[in-house]
């Protein structure tokens, strides 16, 4: 009964990009805080996104939709992670310099924060378009 309701949530779209996403996550934060020694908070995030894009496109088109729209997949990717990540830095920017909260969790709160469109628009980008009966 277990691995049934384990086999049908890994066969869900969404769950399989929570888990990449998590796993990107993991390595792209490692990588800030790694940064985030030497480097300006906005620096170190800017080099860590760049890395969490090119690891999103991979996952995103192997693991989590399997397929993908060509070259409307290899455009729309970077588009949508650039909206993400405007979006992360006007969140980042209030987190560290409004609220004065650690810039450390930053990040935490921005992904958190556009976790919902960055699933949306991935799918636009990667999901077979369904064929209507016609």
């Amino acid at each position: 009964m277990m691995n049934r309701a384990v086999s049908k949530f890994l066969k869900q779209d969404f769950a399989r990009f929570l888990m990449s996403g998590g796993f990107n996550t993991a390595l792209t934060y490692g990588i800030y805080l790694i940064l985030l020694m030497f480097l300006s908070y906005k620096i170190s995030y800017t080099i860590s996104y760049v890395t969490g894009i090119l690891l999103a496109y991979i996952l995103n088109r192997f693991f989590v939709f399997k397929s993908h729209q060509g070259l409307r997949s290899v455009i729309l990717l970077p588009l949508i992670y650039a909206i993400q990540y405007c979006l992360s830095l006007v969140i980042l920017w209030c987190w560290v310099e409004k609220l004065q909260f650690d810039e450390r969790l930053a990040p935490l709160a921005a992904i958190a924060l556009t976790l919902p469109v960055t699933f949306t628009l991935s799918k636009l980008a990667f999901a077979a378009k369904v064929e209507k009966n016609q």
